[in-house]
């Protein structure tokens, strides 16, 4: 979301990272890891994966985790929590070091899985997701086993780098290792990418770095550019002493690399090194500077005041080296293009702009925290969910740096959930005990899972505030859960809500067509979304010859012969339509589905408040079960005027092509009257018989796993039967004509 604001001279000018309290780490409430660094025009964004499992004696590494940041300014960071999680995405064992780029609005990941086991590559519209498998071809990996290319010999198939060149091209380094028997310039490869969709074809080629000093080559490969030079950056060995980040530049992004110097030193523990202790970076140029994200040891053993973070295991005091932090320092550039090494700071880049207080923030954006924790939900193919937990009966509160709120600020609004009374924020000025500005009581939800906008008035807010706290007071810790948060007044632009798709509400009575669902608005708050999608991927988009109906939704939309449809809809999916009804009264809906199966279902809702019960979604028996739509129907009750319709799907796998409301209760179908069937509205229609069409195999996480070609959907499932790929697919899988989008259910046997 955007909401613009006017910023005054005054504000560009002022205010910017007056602190005393240290701003490196990025994050002091869990332990973060392997950062890897990319920006577009708007934002600076670092993932990283998490230490938070290790035990507090911990001899070792447990890692399974992506977490994401992104930044504005440089000082304000967003924590979006677990983006990807290795426990619920089937297949993949430990994530470990990643590497991020994005590239016209769309953003790539690629992983090592379990550390050495190959390297995965996935793909989502925003930072925090949903994210989708990006290889292609059929595969889970870019690299390794079920990969598209090998390892390539390297000693360790791991810390995976990408890089989009200027062009679009795209590029990813892999490797690592140390031994005797290994050349300094030999534990590196490099792939060039056919397309940052669809991924490579050809193999691998070592990277070479000429004239390297004695300090082996280990992990953390990186490839950045600046002007027309290129960079590529590695962690040095344990070997030679403690470890560096060193690079080597060339105008060739494939290499031969010549060896320039040290960007990054060792990242003590507490002004010392031991056996073990390792390196890793990003870099990434945004708005004019560059900087270098990094892990240390910082908080381990707590940092400039700020308290000491348990182990997962709840234990205090947990061993530094396996417990890391990630912070970010500008880098500077020499006149001959080298790097000037990299000088380690408390207090992190300088604010590059004021912070604009008048948008709507995830809880976790600030520049420092104390005494606050946090919990992320991550399901597969939804964007990350993760709020702030404060351990309110103590020192609890987040700080924002370099806020410019304009003219004055006259209201402060706070998503939250409350499961006690007397919880509250209060908006203090300079430190956690500064001038009070406003006080928000939260109302109590009665658990900690249901929110409501809490709304309090704010005085004394005006100009550039160089540290705004939110300071987090309760009896009990851990009672609120704090989801998002925002200032109104002189700044403020109102929301934006959710419009009907070309501009008219539906007329009830009258015909409903399921793809035309609202256009979502911008902004803050309840009002805004008109579409919940479990995936990204638009499965229906072949079948209109590869564009999406509502690009950019990630809505199954089918074209069909008579029209479009929305299809492969799943559980807690849901679509908004803005209704103009006539007149109060009973009505009859009538709703055009199909089903392969007994387990599709929905109900539908009025401003929130549910109209129908469950309403079962019958099994088709005809071969071409998903293009044999038949009806189903209830009577309702509308109240007269304006609304918005819900359709939310709670049974997995139905198609549904439009619903309609007859005035009236138990009114006859009109289209009954006009010769159709109630049973089979689009009975008879067959577009795949008469000639060979392809078809596509997905499983049910919606990934391609087979494509062929068949005369008719029978002939199709018998081919996938007898097909080797069938013996490796679990349960049941989705087989679609590409030609005119017909589906079918099909359970693979072993």
């Amino acid at each position: 979301m955007k909401l613009l604001k006017k910023i005054t001279m005054f504000g560009l000018m002022a205010g910017f990272g007056v602190s005393s309290i240290a701003d490196n780490p990025i994050s002091t409430y869990h332990y973060l890891a392997d950062p890897g660094a990319a920006a577009d025009d708007e934002y600076f964004y670092i993932i990283t994966d998490s230490d938070d499992p290790a035990p507090a004696n911990s001899d070792g590494y447990k890692i399974y985790a992506l977490y994401a940041f992104r930044s504005k300014d440089m000082q304000n960071w967003t924590d979006f929590g677990i983006i990807y999680d290795a426990r619920k995405v089937n297949g993949i064992n430990d994530i470990w070091a990643s590497g991020i780029a994005v590239h016209k609005g769309t953003f790539y990941i690629v992983f090592p899985d379990g550390g050495g086991g190959g390297i995965g590559y996935i793909k989502a519209p925003a930072i925090d997701g949903p994210w989708a498998n990006a290889v292609g071809q059929g595969k889970d990996k870019l690299v390794g086993g079920r990969g598209i290319i090998g390892c390539d010999g390297v000693s360790w198939c791991f810390d995976p780098g990408i890089f989009i060149d200027d062009d679009g091209t795209t590029y990813v380094t892999w490797g690592g290792g140390e031994g005797a028997s290994r050349p300094n310039t030999d534990n590196f490869d490099i792939v060039k990418l056919n397309d940052a969709k669809d991924a490579p074809v050809g193999n691998g080629s070592h990277v070479k770095v000429n004239n390297l000093p004695t300090r082996k080559m280990l992990e953390a490969s990186y490839i950045h550019k600046h002007g027309n030079n290129y960079y590529f950056s590695y962690s040095t060995g344990w070997q030679q002493g403690a470890p560096t980040i060193d690079y080597g530049m060339s105008s060739n992004v494939m290499g031969p690399y010549t060896w320039k110097g040290t960007i990054l030193g060792d990242p003590s523990m507490n002004g010392r090194s031991v056996n073990g202790n390792n390196n890793h970076h990003g870099i990434a140029e945004f708005k004019g500077h560059s900087y270098v994200v990094y892990h240390d040891r910082r908080i381990a053993k707590g940092h400039n005041g700020l308290e000491i973070i348990p182990a997962d295991d709840g234990r205090p005091k947990p061993n530094e080296g396996y417990h890391r932090s990630v912070s970010v320092d500008e880098m500077f550039y020499n006149a001959d293009g080298t790097i000037q090494t990299v000088k380690v700071t408390d207090e992190g880049p300088k604010q590059i702009e004021n912070f604009d207080p008048y948008d709507w923030y995830p809880a976790l954006t600030s520049s420092k925290q104390k005494g606050i924790r946090s919990r992320s939900n991550f399901i597969v193919g939804k964007k990350a969910e993760h709020v702030l937990i404060p351990l309110s009966s103590k020192e609890s509160w987040i700080r924002v740096s370099g806020v410019d709120f304009g003219t004055a600020a006259t209201g402060f609004t706070v998503e939250a959930s409350s499961a006690a009374d007397g919880n509250k924020i209060e908006i203090r000025t300079g430190s956690a005990t500064g001038t009070l500005a406003g006080t928000c009581t939260l109302k109590n939800t009665g658990n900690k899972n249901t929110y409501a906008e809490n709304k309090c008035e704010v005085e004394g807010l005006k100009g550039v505030v160089a540290q705004l706290f939110l300071v987090f007071k309760g009896n009990q810790d851990s009672t609120m859960y704090v989801k998002a948060w925002g200032f109104e007044g002189s700044g403020t632009t109102p929301p934006e809500p959710q419009k009907p798709f070309g501009g008219k509400a539906w007329a009830i009575p009258g015909k409903i067509e399921m793809e035309n669902f609202d256009e979502p608005g911008t902004g803050r708050g309840a009002g805004v979304d008109s579409y919940n999608e479990n995936d990204v991927d638009d499965h229906g988009a072949e079948s209109n010859g590869g564009k999406s109906y509502r690009e950019g939704t990630g809505v199954d939309i089918y074209k069909k012969a008579t029209g479009y449809v929305v299809g492969y809809n799943q559980a807690g999916e849901w679509l908004e339509y803005t209704v103009n009804v006539a007149k109060e009264g009973d009505y009859t809906m009538f709703a055009a589905v199909a089903s392969g199966g007994t387990s599709g279902s929905f109900k539908l809702s009025i401003d929130d408040k549910d109209i129908t019960e469950e309403i079962a979604v019958p099994k088709n028996e005809g071969e071409d079960n998903f293009d044999d739509y038949g009806k189903v129907n209830a009577n309702v009750k509308l109240a007269a005027g304006e609304h918005i319709l819900r359709f939310t799907v709670t049974g997995d796998w139905m198609d549904i092509d439009y619903i309609q409301f007859v005035e009236g209760k138990d009114a006859k179908d009109p289209e009954e009257s006009s010769g159709d069937s109630t049973i089979a509205i689009h009975k008879g229609i067959r577009m795949d018989v008469a000639s060979v069409a392809t078809f596509d195999v997905f499983d049910l996480t919606g990934k391609k796993v087979a494509s062929f070609s068949a005369r008719n959907m029978l002939e199709a499932k018998k081919l996938w039967h007898e097909n080797a790929q069938a013996k490796s697919e679990q349960g049941i899988c989705l087989i679609r004509n590409r030609s005119n989008g017909a589906v079918a259910r099909v359970r693979s046997v072993r």
